[in-house]
């Protein structure tokens, strides 16, 4: 997983609330087990709508989402942050998500941060003039040229993960000395060699 440490780039908004996983990804794409390939159908029943905001091309390279409350809610699919992460996605801003959603995306390396409705509002005003923005991971701030700067909480644990990269089995790696430590001091309860027999 690449470490996300800060993005700055143009911002996409959906302007949509309770958009559900099966929305973001719908279910007859879920065919494969790797994280890519997704992004092409991500929000695929929604893009035949002409107006739909993907279908601008301002937005097609915007590496942050705006989104409405409860983002992410429905099923337990993590094609649905591979696919926003796979069409270019590195964050999704809201004042809320779907818990399993969250945990999906933090482990697919996107970050989702969460703010308050009103604060959402103050960044869409400042991007009327420029649409740009600054996530920093590592200082927990959004800033916008304009001089906005926001702080967002975000989790240790998921901060660590996201800044440097960590998958789980990067986060077990870093602990190998332990778990040697550990296996050597522990008779085990059964003999390899007769797994193998």
């Amino acid at each position: 997983m690449k470490a996300l440490r800060s993005v700055t780039g143009k911002v996409a908004v959906l302007d949509r609330a309770d958009v559900d996983t099966d929305q973001i990804i719908p279910k007859q794409f879920l065919k494969r087990i790797e994280r890519s390939g997704y992004g092409q159908f991500l929000f695929h029943d929604w893009v035949r709508d002409p107006g739909f905001f993907l279908n601008d091309p301002e937005n097609r390279d915007a590496p942050i989402l705006i989104a409405g409350r409860n983002f992410g809610c429905g099923s337990s699919r993590e094609h649905a942050a591979w696919a926003l992460e796979d069409f270019g996605f590195r964050v999704v801003i809201a004042p809320s998500f779907g818990d399993i959603f969250r945990a999906n995306a933090i482990n697919s390396g996107l970050a989702p941060v969460q703010l308050p409705a009103a604060e959402i509002t103050r960044v869409r005003e400042a991007l009327v003039s420029t649409n740009e923005l600054t996530v920093d991971l590592e200082q927990l701030r959004i800033t916008h040229p304009s001089g906005l700067v926001l702080e967002f909480d975000f989790d240790s644990h998921a901060q660590e993960t996201l800044v440097n990269g960590l998958d789980d089995v990067a986060r077990t790696l870093q602990r190998a000395g332990e778990i040697t430590a550990y296996e050597a001091t522990h008779v085990a309860r059964f003999d390899a060699r007769e797994l193998a027999l």
